[in-house]
């Protein structure tokens, strides 16, 4: 079963893990270190697994609507998620030399930096999109205020 409540601590969870690393990469002396390492692949398999739930549990519902509403906004979310794991796959492969990798390889702290902004904004834009479009859109279909599905 997967709850809003869910949903919400994974948001909240990857929202924080983005703003601490913000914060951290922005002091080189700090960019290179095993914490910020771990925490970076913390955030990593929070995404992943966050889209993962996505994909498993709240498209299906959206898409057996007979509102063509719903459908057409499951469908959007389910293309920008294909979309965001690309772009997110392609990030980890320059900074990391493969898409599953544990180690970060990090030659222009300039460009990372900005590039993990631009991944870091995609990925808050999406967030919000899902708290303001998908999760209403969902609960409207269902008319659950806890349960996404089951």
């Amino acid at each position: 079963m997967l709850t809003y409540d869910d949903v919400n601590k994974q948001n909240d969870k990857i929202t924080e893990l983005t703003n601490v690393l913000t914060f951290l990469l922005s002091d080189r002396a700090l960019y290179d270190t095993q914490v910020i390492s771990d925490l970076f692949f913390v955030l990593v398999k929070e995404v992943e697994e966050h889209l993962k739930t996505q994909d498993k549990f709240v498209y299906r519902t959206l898409l057996a609507s007979s509102d063509q509403k719903a459908r057409n906004i499951s469908n959007k979310f389910m293309s920008g998620g294909v979309e965001i794991k690309r772009v997110f796959a392609e990030y980890l492969k320059t900074w990391c030399g493969k898409k599953k990798c544990k180690q970060l390889f990090i030659k222009d702290h300039i460009v990372f930096v900005r590039e993990t902004e631009e991944m870091f904004e995609l990925i808050l834009n999406r967030i919000q999109d899902e708290q303001e479009k998908l999760f209403p859109m969902l609960r409207e279909v269902t008319g659950d205020d806890v349960v996404i599905a089951k």
